[in-house]
């Protein structure tokens, strides 16, 4: 991680246009934006496409970055950060006539009892591959409303939809995302018997 002064140094560097600054920041902060653009999309070549549309637009806004409070390192992060999120956000509009919201509604699972100890045996890693599989739609309004604390008056107006769209479909990926969970928690318990 950069040093503050040398973060410093190098948002000055790519205001000025120096590819070698521009080379550091995205190697310093490649991990955190990836993480991010990663929660959106479901497979690593829309997640780097929205990673290199981000740096893209941070290279470009550079000179306008002030840094919101004196932790120049935290203040960058959370800027960077609104970037991708907003970037995601533009490309999830530009293939929404991609985004299939039905498909996963006509899916149907015959699901037992949920045991008391379900929840132990999910892992983040299981979690986060259940969210990729959800819809594009579920997922953007799942990740911008529990991750990102959107509203779902900011979420609609982002995403151009109507505000009972973003509950709706909030509603519709937390229960489809409650039967993934549990399918792949009973496939795993199944696995551990036999």
């Amino acid at each position: 991680m950069l040093s503050a002064q040398e973060l410093i140094e190098h948002i000055k560097g790519c205001t000025d246009n120096k590819r070698g600054s521009q080379k550091m920041i995205y190697s310093s902060f490649y991990g955190y934006a990836m993480a991010i653009c990663d929660r959106y999309v479901n497979n690593q070549d829309d997640a780097v496409e929205i990673l290199n549309d981000g740096f893209l637009k941070i290279f470009k806004e550079m000179g306008r970055f002030k840094p919101a409070y004196d932790d120049v390192n935290s203040s960058f992060k959370g800027w960077l950060r609104k970037i991708m999120i907003y970037t995601a956000i533009d490309h999830f509009r530009k293939n929404k006539k991609h985004a299939v919201v039905g498909d996963l509604e006509t899916v149907v699972y015959q699901l037992p009892t949920w045991s008391e100890n379900a929840i132990d045996h999910i892992s983040h890693e299981e979690i986060i591959r259940s969210i990729r599989t959800l819809s594009p739609g579920y997922r953007t309004v799942l990740n911008l409303f529990i991750i990102e604390g959107f509203t779902h008056e900011e979420i609609a107006q982002h995403l151009g939809i109507s505000v009972g769209t973003s509950k709706s479909n909030l509603a519709k990926a937390r229960k489809q995302l409650q039967k993934i969970l549990f399918k792949e928690n009973q496939i795993q318990v199944n696995k551990n018997v036999v």
